[in-house]
């Protein structure tokens, strides 16, 4: 066994299980709160879809390149390959459309009432766990086509007719359809990718107008910034990073596709960009709900001293 194929091995390891724990934390907290009967929030109940495709996009992809890269061969049979590659490609999309949606949903629930999201801000609720339905069907209905192309690897097989993936072979299909195939495939995540950047924008440039408008209630010598300018941090980090992650692995994922014969690198580069944003959001996510939890937690104070505040002069 090749020094290079024990340093992958250990990559894919590590990124499996810190990611696998990370969104398992957070899926025992939510399942947590609602066995506890703690009302969800729309919010918590993207979250929830986005740990359970996260899940999906790293234990179908980080344990098999993991095994393959420790050596071992042909350990997956024809429906074995189909069925991993097709849930890895159904979460990774999931995982990108929900966090669309998060973000869609947070920029219309802060907007002004006066905006022209106003309607949008009663409306969105009602058609709320239907989009998160219609974002699981829309992408088990666009990776169907990987169902036919996936085959365990055989020896007897012709390499010119077969996409090498080490663990799994792809047949190779017309020239035409494998185009129409890598559109319909990146149409989804480009059309996410531009939403989220408009939600994200219009959320930061909110916060900064609201910001300006409560200038007089902050300090300027006070060395804390203002819950305004870490919630737009907040915003900027979780964008950059889904924007950077996603971008690299679209141009992977084209590449692999289009390529005839893509090299085992650029094979490998994909698999574990595809898993870096799905093992990094759990801790993103994390620490922002920790914020969060600490800002509710000061208002709830806040509120019952106003109150123990109101009956005693009464």
């Amino acid at each position: 066994m090749a020094a290079s194929d024990v340093a992958v091995g250990i990559i894919f390891l590590a990124q499996t299980v810190v990611g696998a724990l990370g969104n398992s934390f957070l899926f025992l907290h939510y399942l947590g709160l609602y066995l506890t009967g703690c009302r969800i929030r729309h919010t918590d109940l993207i979250l929830q879809h986005l740990i359970v495709a996260n899940l999906l996009a790293l234990l179908c992809k980080g344990v098999p390149q993991t095994v393959a890269a420790f050596g071992v061969k042909g350990f997956l049979s024809d429906v074995g390959c189909k069925l991993l590659f097709y849930l890895q490609r159904v979460g990774r999309g999931v995982s990108i459309g929900s966090t669309c949606l998060l973000s869609v949903f947070q920029a219309i629930k802060i907007s002004p009432e006066n905006s022209s999201c106003s309607e949008l801000k009663v409306k969105a609720p009602k058609y709320f766990g239907l989009s998160i339905y219609l974002n699981w069907i829309l992408y088990l209905l666009v990776n169907i086509m990987i169902i036919l192309q996936m085959t365990r690897k055989r020896s007897t097989y012709n390499i010119t007719n077969m996409k090498d993936f080490e663990y799994c072979s792809g047949v190779h299909p017309d020239t035409t359809l494998q185009s129409l195939y890598a559109a319909l495939v990146t149409f989804p995540d480009v059309l996410c990718v531009g939403l989220m950047l408009w939600a994200s924008s219009s959320m930061v440039l909110i916060l900064h107008r609201h910001q300006q408008r409560m200038q007089h209630v902050h300090k300027a010598s006070s060395p804390r910034s203002s819950p305004e300018s870490r919630a737009t941090k907040t915003i900027l980090l979780l964008v950059s990073t889904f924007v950077s992650f996603y971008t690299l692995s679209c141009i992977f994922q084209i590449c692999v596709i289009i390529i005839y014969n893509p090299h085992w690198l650029l094979v490998k580069m994909a698999a574990m960009v595809a898993g870096s944003f799905p093992a990094v959001s759990p801790f993103l996510l994390m620490s922002r709900n920790s914020t969060a939890s600490r800002l509710s937690l000061s208002w709830i104070r806040i509120r019952k001293n106003l109150m123990s505040e109101g009956t005693s002069k009464l």
